[in-house]
């Protein structure tokens, strides 16, 4: 779908307006929006509202053909809910069922003419976001390796979004900014979705050197001789069973001062995890194609800011492979010697992400970074307490990381990507205790993900740092089964609004 912004004076009217839909808006007293009421000038608006044909709820619809008022083919009136007080959620609402609504249409293009600075607190730019990514999100299809297509889209294809001409240059730029997420949410999702036969380590890596290559960005590669000179000896004993080479991905985004310290992104790449020796069950394992959600949210990640030429340093760095079983595969019980210098007696081979994750967290510390925040579908732990609604968020709890956890968490508000802070505290590491090694990669039953973070922080101590565990935000199972995009939203207003 094509976007624009579209300028509304005196002369320039939405009554005047050719297009094949305009959406106007109700609100749940009946009361007609400003749009709506100029429409309305031989009443039959007022009429249908009357009739009780629409009630003003958010989200509900009345489709008007030929309406005298209007030089529209068609009119969409939307409920939006309470007057004065429209809530975020009301408008999203809205907004998802204009989608539905341009889908079914023989329009080919409309205008959104909805109360866009009306949001309760929420601005104009927010709404514009709000309402491309909602319309995008609808579009996204899942077929590319199908041999037959699912049926093109029908409906709108250009839909314009109408302002008063005083908010057009700001609402042009946050349009500009809602485009490049959502092409960065559609690349997380459509690497999320690939099969791993197809979605490799190596797939991965050749993804970041294309996007190197259309947005300029820094690259490097790594593979198994250079991981086994920097001893990551955690990250390579989880590769150690599978045939497909690993792959340690650096992708620089410089777009800030030269001597600036970095943000970094760490990103969880197991493009497979079977388990290793301890295997998992059978039962949905093909849903563990999507281990690799916390890298690909990296790259959909820095799509999106390079597309907007955000003016910040960023650098994401992946560790990618698979867990697999086979006779060189780690066994419960091997020790292994991280990139650090610790060692780690490994009693499950399935709490495999925190092993590979460490040896990236420790690389890092190179770059001298302002600021490190990893994601990673880590634990199952994480799903029994939050759901899939909220990732969870840890960090240690002082000054600089209570300020970076607020950074994170309004990120996610404002987006609707949410995320909620968990503990962190020493309480927790004695489950991590070994009587052979420097610390075990699990820890007794209760408290699953904090000791997973705990584990993690770790080797996090030279900077200030977050984890976000994604496992039940990155994707949806069952009948909705596919990749969430998430946390894209976050993380790129995230870094957003670190440019000073």
């Amino acid at each position: 779908m094509d976007f624009s912004i579209k300028a509304f004076d005196a002369k320039n009217t939405i009554a005047t307006s050719k297009t094949g839909c305009l959406v106007v808006g109700i609100f749940e007293d009946k009361t007609l929006s400003v749009a709506a009421q100029a429409l309305d000038k031989k009443g039959e608006l007022t009429a249908a509202v009357k009739s009780g044909d629409i009630s003003g709820k958010a989200g509900t619809t009345l489709l008007l053909r030929g309406l005298a008022g209007a030089a529209a083919e068609r009119v969409l009136l939307v409920g939006l809910g309470k007057e004065g007080a429209v809530s975020g959620k009301d408008f999203t609402s809205a907004i998802q069922s204009v989608a539905r609504g341009f889908a079914s249409l023989g329009a080919a293009d409309g205008i959104i003419a909805l109360p866009l600075d009306g949001i309760t607190a929420h601005d104009t730019a927010w709404a514009v976001q709000t309402a491309t990514l909602t319309l995008r999100e609808s579009l996204y299809r899942s077929d590319s390796l199908k041999s037959k297509k699912d049926a093109p889209a029908a409906g709108v294809k250009k839909c314009a979004f109408a302002l008063a001409a005083a908010d057009v240059t700001a609402a042009k730029n946050a349009l500009a900014q809602a485009i490049a997420l959502a092409n960065g949410v559609e690349l997380t999702k459509d690497l999320g979705n690939l099969p791993a036969n197809i979605c490799t380590p190596t797939y991965l890596a050749n993804t970041a050197k294309q996007l190197a290559k259309d947005y300029k960005l820094g690259v490097e590669i790594l593979d198994t001789k250079q991981l086994q000179a920097l001893k990551m000896g955690s990250f390579l004993s989880v590769t150690a069973g599978s045939d497909e080479p690993p792959k340690f991905i650096v992708l620089k985004h410089m777009g800030g001062k030269a001597k600036e310290a970095p943000t970094v992104l760490v990103g969880k790449g197991i493009t497979f995890d079977t388990g290793g020796i301890s295997l998992k069950p059978g039962a949905a394992m093909d849903e563990m194609k999507y281990d690799m959600c916390g890298a690909a949210s990296v790259l959909g990640t820095m799509r999106a800011i390079a597309e907007m030429k955000l003016k910040l340093n960023v650098i994401g760095v992946i560790a990618a492979c698979e867990n697999m079983p086979s006779g060189r595969a780690t066994k419960p019980g091997d020790i292994v010697t991280s990139m650090s210098g610790q060692t780690i007696e490994i009693l499950n081979t399935d709490a495999e992400g925190r092993l590979v994750l460490c040896d990236a967290l420790t690389y890092v510390e190179r770059f001298k970074p302002a600021a490190v925040v990893d994601i990673a579908t880590l634990t199952g732990a994480c799903v029994v307490s939050l759901g899939s609604h909220n990732t969870g968020m840890f960090t240690r709890h002082d000054a600089a990381h209570d300020g970076l956890a607020e950074e994170l968490l309004a990120a996610g508000k404002h987006t609707g990507d949410t995320a909620w802070r968990m503990p962190i505290e020493e309480a927790y590491n004695e489950q991590l205790k070994s009587n052979f090694a420097d610390m075990a990669n699990i820890g007794a039953p209760g408290g699953g993900s904090i000791v997973a973070a705990c584990f993690l922080e770790r080797y996090t101590r030279q900077y200030t740092w977050a984890h976000l565990d994604i496992a039940g935000t990155a994707w949806k199972g069952g009948g909705a089964k596919g990749a969430t995009g998430r946390p894209v939203p976050l993380l790129t207003t995230f870094l957003l609004n670190r440019v000073k």
